[in-house]
């Protein structure tokens, strides 16, 4: 015959589990030091001026004012 499981038991522990996984990607997420997050930022902006150099085009549009 089958085991008998407890499904409030089971519903618990998934609970857990699923609230253990939220946790850690929390700490991985907001548990850095103020110089990991500067660091972050200086790698980001330099990325995406490293990116504004490549353009091709680089000119304004004009506003249609031709004196």
């Amino acid at each position: 015959m089958a085991d008998v499981i407890n499904l409030k038991r089971f519903k618990k522990r998934s609970e857990r589990e699923q609230s253990a996984k939220q946790a850690e990607a929390n700490r991985a997420r907001f548990g850095r030091t103020k110089a990991g997050r500067a660091l972050d930022e200086r790698r980001k902006d330099r990325a995406g001026d490293l990116l504004d150099q490549h353009l091709l085009d680089q000119h304004k549009p004009d506003d249609g004012d031709a004196s």
